[in-house]
């Protein structure tokens, strides 16, 4: 009995220290995590100072925003646009390992020549959105981070409930309790929310209930989200559906980008086709089209009510498209011609990955409301991305 009360006793100790030493690794990771956000914040040299002078706008008149996601694709243009035209641009983005982030450091670099400030940060982590909040009181605020990917949200599908749903949360609840006034909000919301929705073209008005992956979804629950927050706090918010979005300084993720890429290196691309003789189409829209909506989107916001207004507060939500859906294959005839390298094609039906046949968008709505109106074809935005391309990764065409 003795001998078993004292293997007992042993085993006990071996559980303790077992338990303590896992309460100590805990508490070095996150103490391990606070110094780096730690860093990343409060210790970066005249962090503060910076911040209001990226903040400050050249005018009385101009605006002050906060652009989330600020090293992405279309945060970016959007960054430097706002910027060049005389508001004040604070930049927030985590800088995640979705797609190379040398690329996301190459366009801060591109943002902090323009005079853009990007604050290293998470818009999950609502302490860092509080201390942006109590120091600068911005005017609007540009919600671009997000995390996209249609065929990704199957390989790690927690990624988008955290940044799309979470994240959005997040900034909107340090919003409503901690900026004062409120200010007005423009977000990304997705094309794909359309989802199996079969008519055409995609209009504002139509049924966004059928999403047809993950991603969609998010971004559908964005939307109702959106609705939530300005019913009960006022909140000003405008939603932007972008249809696909390409140009200089683009997502490795999309196909134009990686199919000029596999192209160049002498790989094959695959091309998807849809069944019963179904054409695989997107409604490509260059950059600078999508960015002129931003801006018209945000230049027309309203003030955030805060529940202290009569009239309900703004909210809006558009398609930003080009009207004007190209084949796939199409796409790769003229990326072949602007490299003047033959791609080695692969036809493969189209798989159940969430991915839309045919997207194409009604802009009416946009052209009324907003004077978007996108100038754009897809061979100019192409042959623009290509010298981007080559000259960013310091390649030249085969003769």
């Amino acid at each position: 009995m003795a001998r078993f009360s004292g293997a007992n006793h042993y085993r006990f100790q071996i559980l303790w220290c077992c338990l303590f030493c896992i309460l100590i690794l805990c508490f070095i990771t996150n103490h391990s995590l606070l110094t780096n956000d730690d860093r990343r914040i409060r210790r970066s040299k005249g962090w503060e100072q910076r911040l209001r002078s990226s903040a400050h706008p050249r005018s009385s008149s101009g605006d002050t925003v906060l652009v989330t996601g600020a090293a992405g694709f279309i945060g970016s243009h959007v960054a430097v646009a706002l910027k060049n035209r005389g508001d004040g641009v604070v930049g927030l983005d985590n800088f995640n390992r979705y797609y190379d982030t040398r690329l996301k450091r190459a366009r801060q670099a591109k943002l902090e020549s323009a005079g853009v400030f990007i604050v290293d940060g998470d818009i999950n982590d609502r302490e860092i959105l509080k201390k942006l909040f109590n120091l600068i009181k911005f005017s609007h605020v540009m919600h671009l981070a997000a995390q996209a990917g249609v065929r990704h949200a199957m390989k790690d599908p927690s990624s988008f409930i955290d940044s799309n749903i979470s994240g959005f949360v997040s900034l909107l609840e340090v919003i409503c309790k901690y900026a004062k006034p409120l200010p007005a909000i423009i977000w990304a919301s997705s094309s794909s929310v359309y989802g199996l929705n079969s008519k055409v073209p995609f209009s504002e008005t139509d049924r966004t209930d059928q999403p047809a992956s993950l991603y969609a979804a998010t971004k559908k629950a964005g939307e109702e989200i959106a609705h939530t927050y300005n019913h009960i706090y006022g909140l000003s918010i405008t939603g932007l559906r972008f249809f696909t979005v390409y140009g200089p300084w683009g997502r490795p993720d999309m196909a134009y980008f990686f199919f000029t890429k596999n192209i160049l290196e002498g790989k094959p691309i695959e091309i998807y086709e849809g069944g019963k003789g179904g054409v695989v189409a997107r409604d490509f829209t260059y950059i600078d089209d999508i960015v002129k909506g931003c801006l018209a989107a945000l230049d027309t916001a309203e003030k955030s009510g805060g529940g202290k207004r009569r009239r309900a507060s703004q909210l809006r939500v558009y398609n930003l498209g080009n009207t004007s859906p190209v084949e796939v294959g199409r796409l790769v005839s003229l990326l072949e011609r602007l490299l003047k390298v033959k791609a080695r094609r692969v036809a493969k039906a189209m798989p159940k990955n969430g991915d839309l046949m045919y997207t194409r968008a009604n802009i009416s709505l946009a052209e009324k409301e907003l004077g978007y109106k996108p100038t754009t074809d897809l061979k100019t935005g192409l042959d623009k991305f290509v010298k981007w391309y080559l000259r960013y990764y310091n390649q030249s065409t085969v003769n």
